[in-house]
């Protein structure tokens, strides 16, 4: 009976570890780019299991705007890399550096955001 108690709990937990390394995956990111959006804070998502950086940017050869959702790390992560809550507000410049989508869309992961006065935020330790 323990035999067959021990197979089952070590089948359903292989089970349950494969949706979770998915969820973790990157893939859709092109790891081997990266780009500098200049624009504004639109919305931070502060929440779980990722948080989100939404920020418009004018495309310089037609004017339009569009707003780039970039995935950031989760709020855990993001505090223990000196991120808050209030890091990012509505109307913020900043210049944000990026892994784009491998599609093409706008969007991205979020590497470092710089802004004016030189202080930058990253997926490492904030900076001066």
């Amino acid at each position: 009976m323990k035999v067959q108690s021990l197979c089952f709990a070590g089948v359903a937990a292989v089970l349950f570890s494969v949706p979770a390394s998915a969820h973790h995956s990157f893939a859709m990111f092109d790891q081997n780019k990266t780009a500098t959006l200049n624009g504004t804070i639109k919305e931070f998502e502060w929440v779980n299991p990722h948080s989100w950086v939404n920020v418009t940017v004018q495309d310089p050869a037609t004017n339009k705007i569009y707003t780039w959702a970039l995935e950031a790390g989760s709020v855990q992560q993001l505090t223990q890399r000196g991120w808050q809550k209030e890091s990012l507000k509505p109307g913020d410049k900043v210049a944000v550096e990026i892994h784009p989508l491998k599609d093409g869309s706008h969007g991205g992961q979020v590497l470092t955001i710089k802004f004016p006065d030189g202080h930058s935020l990253s997926q490492g330790r904030e900076t001066q």
